[in-house]
């Protein structure tokens, strides 16, 4: 089969696309369609303007608000929460396609020393029973103790316990108040027409592969792979192997100009005949965005070299505690970093970088004001204070 050639730009642009960054963020909102786009929306706990589930769905469609996904979870019980590459929300849809990974995890955290030795029947069949007989809880609702020293990722072992349990699937989040989870037996919580399903390993693998390449258009197997992280280096390249005939093999262009080997679906002529120029709104993204996420990829397409450093000591960091990439059209322009403090209503912009060769224009600059405006307006506060210099 003739080798598909992409150009760079129509790479970024298909990116974008694929990611849900090629449109104007307006319109009506459908929350459940989008998610099921993208595939998954990672969680993260850390909320410095908005946390990063909520501002990954708002960059799709500024008419999101906080409180739209876990009615979402909680009410619609039209997404589960999960592991992917990352704690997640997925499409409840997806459910049957899950199990494989709920053993997977179960097993992996089994195996994990760190886990091990707070796993013992009785102190799980406890919290099995207090949450069947008493309805949902949270960790709050446990009295154990950490023990040994305090330590930054030490957990208590009623913690340990309610996670091995979720990982394995027998316990759902039910629902969240603010950030704090409150588990529920899963058989309360998913669907049984779709908890009931038995869906053969092998076709759970080969729907994986083909579900993450349909969500990217066009990537080299590891990228097939690291989208979920839900299958084994090897069980991909099989699906490659049983796939061929229905895949297009491709090359991609860098920002720098060499190529890439690649996969890409069979329908891949017809949405790059589809493709076009993305808006050119700057945007603000989250630094867990997954059009960021893989900083390797990012790199390699848009020639921007991103790092985050929440987890690097403030001496180290080269930018900032959280620094948000800038989209302008499909390019990244630029990075800044803002806070936003809801009691004092206001949201400090901190520090802005340009990016090199980037001309700080007014239009620029008045983009840049604007998005920031928007993106107080998801955090709920009104008032934007500068202390970085403005060009």
């Amino acid at each position: 089969m003739t080798v598909l050639r992409i150009p760079n730009r129509t790479a970024r642009q298909l990116w974008l696309q694929v990611n849900g960054l090629g449109d104007t963020p307006t319109g009506p909102l459908d929350l459940k369609a989008l998610i099921h786009n993208l595939g998954f929306v990672q969680l993260d706990t850390i909320q410095v303007v908005s946390r990063a589930h909520h501002h990954i769905l708002w960059s799709r469609n500024q008419n999101y608000r906080e409180p739209m996904l876990n009615r979402h979870l909680a009410l619609d019980r039209g997404v589960f929460e999960h592991f992917t590459h990352d704690a997640s929300v997925l499409p409840m849809a997806f459910l049957p396609m899950w199990q494989r990974q709920f053993r997977r995890m179960r097993d992996k955290v089994s195996r994990s020393s760190w886990f091990g030795k707070h796993l013992a029947d009785d102190h799980l069949d406890h919290i099995r029973r207090r949450i069947r007989d008493e309805g949902p809880l949270s960790t709050h609702d446990f009295d154990t103790k950490i023990q040994g020293a305090r330590e930054m990722w030490k957990r208590p072992p009623h913690k340990i316990g309610l996670d091995y349990l979720w990982y394995a699937g027998e316990l759902a989040t039910c629902h969240r108040d603010g950030f704090t989870k409150y588990y529920d037996l899963a058989e309360r919580v998913f669907p049984k027409e779709l908890r009931s399903q038995d869906v053969p390993d092998q076709k759970q693998i080969d729907w994986l592969c083909q579900a993450a390449l349909d969500r990217i258009g066009v990537g080299k197997q590891g990228e097939i792979r690291k989208f979920w992280d839900a299958t084994e280096v090897s069980e991909v390249a099989e699906w490659a192997e049983r796939s061929a005939s229905s895949l297009v093999p491709a090359q991609i262009e860098s920002a720098e100009g060499g190529w890439t080997t690649a996969l890409a679906t069979s329908d891949i002529e017809e949405r790059l005949a589809r493709l076009t120029p993305p808006t050119s709104r700057l945007r603000i993204l989250n630094p867990f965005d997954p059009a960021i996420r893989d900083r390797v990829r990012l790199k390699r397409l848009f020639g921007f070299d991103y790092t985050v450093e929440m987890f690097v000591p403030a001496a180290k960091r080269v930018w900032g505690y959280y620094v948000y990439p800038l989209l302008e059209g499909d390019r990244f322009v630029g990075r800044i970093e803002a806070k936003a403090d809801r009691k004092q209503d206001r949201l400090t912009v901190q520090n802005l970088w340009w990016e090199p060769g980037v001309r700080v224009t007014p239009q620029r600059q008045a983009k840049l004001e604007s998005e920031l405006v928007r993106l107080a307006r998801l955090a709920d506060v009104s008032e934007i204070v500068w202390q970085a210099a403005t060009p």
